[in-house]
């Protein structure tokens, strides 16, 4: 999620389209600037908000307890069942209600902070015979479940099979505490990698119309919106956790790894900034926004300079980095 500079105001500012942005700019984590700010970096790891507080750490919380309580053992798993596979998409299926249900309870039923720093100040669509049902948010809601969540689940189904036949490379965390901590760390690092490069390789002509459009309908998305993607997507988005096939790992990692690629874009796709606690809990992200409304850039996220380094970097504000990149209306 894009972090405001302490001093920036915070009242609302809104283009001709009605469309709210920050009077900031879309800024990078301070990790790859010259010279090293090395007092911006701790601050950044670990202060509130940043890098571990508070979404990283809540991840990790949800990762381990869904190991230790809510993932059938190793040895269970080393048989393929129906039993503890639809155990799985079932708890699976409930994370995401809980995520995506409760952010969209709160912003698009009670509406608890009406339209206040909401990037596009209409709500999601209804009678459009673009969407299944011709509604925004029932369309929404059937990608992620039955696409979504069910090749999620696949892919966890084969590691922990995978890993209960000792065919994945396993580490204990108690004969190897440094190399798991670190690894944990950096799992966030490699998801944002992986995504922009799928990311890129879905804007390619072919792939965008015939899979990647499904996602792009959602110019004013919603938390639903993050994970309604189409089956082809999903299968690449989650790609992410075949490092797991390589770089030794314990099923927390491989799990976390899933996990946050399954939930972080629910809160980044809920269509406001910052609006729940009195702003006191990040959420949201302009960063991604910009390229639901643009579709030609910020095709990354906010910590790897990645669109920067390619030259699809947009910072959201008029005349500002990438402003004069192409720009498409909504559908």
């Amino acid at each position: 999620m894009d972090t405001p500079p302490p001093t920036s105001p915070t009242s609302e500012q809104r283009n001709a389209r009605g469309e709210w942005r920050p009077s900031y700019p879309v800024t990078y984590a301070p990790i790859f600037v010259w010279p090293p700010k090395l007092t911006a970096f701790l601050k950044w790891l670990f202060g509130y908000p940043g890098y571990l507080w508070p979404w990283n750490v809540i991840y990790a919380a949800i990762a381990l307890l869904t190991w230790l309580y809510l993932t059938p053992s190793l040895e269970t798993c080393a048989t393929l069942q129906w039993e503890w596979a639809g155990l799985v998409f079932l708890r699976n299926l409930a994370l995401l209600w809980i995520m995506a249900g409760t952010w969209h309870f709160l912003l698009y039923n009670l509406k608890l902070a009406g339209t206040r720093k909401k990037y596009d100040a209409k709500w999601q669509s209804t009678k459009n015979p673009s969407f299944i049902f011709k509604d925004q948010v029932y369309d929404n809601i059937f990608w992620s479940c039955a696409s979504g969540c069910t090749i999620w689940t696949a892919y966890e189904v084969l590691y922990l099979w995978a890993a209960g036949n000792h065919l994945v490379p396993l580490i204990s965390i108690r004969e190897h505490p440094v190399y798991a901590i670190v690894l944990l760390l950096l799992i966030p690092f490699w998801r944002e990698f992986h995504f922009y490069c799928i990311h890129r390789l879905i804007h390619w002509k072919p792939l965008y119309r015939k899979v990647h459009y499904l996602h792009h309908k959602n110019v004013n998305p919603g938390p639903w919106s993050g994970l309604a993607m189409h089956p082809v997507e999903h299968l690449l988005y989650f790609s992410v956790v075949l490092i797991h096939w390589v770089i030794p790992s314990h099923p927390i990692h491989f799990i976390f790894n899933l996990q946050h690629t399954a939930l972080t874009p629910i809160p980044s796709h809920n269509g406001f900034e910052g609006p729940v606690l009195t702003d006191k809990l990040p959420s949201g992200s302009y960063f991604h926004y910009l390229h639901h409304r643009y579709f030609e850039c910020n095709y990354g996220e906010s910590t790897l300079p990645l669109d920067k380094w390619f030259g699809t970097f947009r910072d959201g504000l008029p005349g500002g980095k990438g402003a004069k990149l192409p720009e498409k209306e909504q559908v």
